[in-house]
């Protein structure tokens, strides 16, 4: 089995589709998130490999999930995705501790895999 991996979105149409992709292509979708407050819980308790991390979330801006998360030992990878392009996010990114951005409607197991360590 691949990678373990938390999906976090507000939206589950996003997540259901998400969770399908990248299972199909061999990583082991451990858990799912709506907010910024889940995604932080659930990553201390299921210890995820990546995290796919939306930008917009309702409560806590992905940006700051992301360097909550990428602040601990034994971080996971956090993958930051959104449905804007990003060309506006490159210091955000960097900022955040995020290993890349990859917008939604290119998603894809391989681009997943590209931002990998």
């Amino acid at each position: 089995m691949g990678p373990r991996v938390l999906i976090v979105d507000d939206h589950p149409s996003f997540r259901a589709s998400a969770r399908v992709l990248l299972e199909a292509e061999g990583f082991d979708v451990v858990g799912e998130a709506a907010d910024g407050a889940q995604a932080i819980t659930e990553a201390g308790r299921l210890r995820p490999e990546v995290v796919l991390l939306d930008v917009q979330l309702p409560d806590i801006d992905g940006f700051d999930v992301a360097a909550r998360l990428t602040g601990e030992d034994d971080a996971p990878t956090v993958i930051l995705v959104s449905s804007r392009d990003g060309s506006d996010f490159g210091p955000l990114v960097t900022r955040s501790g995020a290993r890349g951005f990859v917008p939604k409607a290119e998603l894809s197991g391989d681009r997943v895999q590209e931002l990998l360590p």
